[in-house]
């Protein structure tokens, strides 16, 4: 299956984002800052990376958290995910939040979040007076119980 191509300028010393494993969805994406900046209990920041990149035509970008910077320091991306559409051509920066009772340091360099690529669709809206029901109905936030 032929990959699509994204095209990516890198202002950082970093390396680009890559896969690392065989079956990975995301790829790191790391700080480009220059200096430390220490994120405090409840402050978020943003976050450049030093990366521009053209997405195809049909494409979207999706910032996500990183699970290990979740769990162990409870730094997560507010806005998540967060979406680069294929027309951006802006720096990407990532708003990062410590939920943590303890300040945390983000280093040159540090993987802060990681990067998805996926195919997104555009639809044209049909307004119409109803639609289908289904079993679930209106049924949200909790309907199914606890068990």
């Amino acid at each position: 299956m032929k990959k699509p191509v994204v095209q990516i300028i890198n202002r950082s010393p970093n390396p680009l984002p890559q896969y690392a494993t065989a079956g990975a969805a995301g790829m790191d994406i790391r700080a480009h800052i220059p200096a430390p900046v220490t994120l405090q209990p409840l402050e978020r920041s943003l976050v450049a990376t030093g990366l521009y990149i053209q997405l195809p035509d049909g494409y979207e970008a999706q910032v996500r958290p990183r699970s290990g910077l979740a769990i162990n320091h409870g730094i997560t991306c507010l806005n998540s995910p967060g979406t680069i559409d294929a027309d951006y051509r802006g720096e990407i920066k990532v708003i990062l939040i410590n939920l943590s009772n303890e300040p945390h340091t983000i280093r040159p360099g540090d993987r802060i979040a990681q990067i998805v690529i996926q195919k997104a669709e555009q639809v044209e809206w049909m307004e119409v007076n109803e639609i289908m029901e289904t079993a679930r109905g209106a049924g949200g936030f909790g309907h199914t119980g606890k068990e």
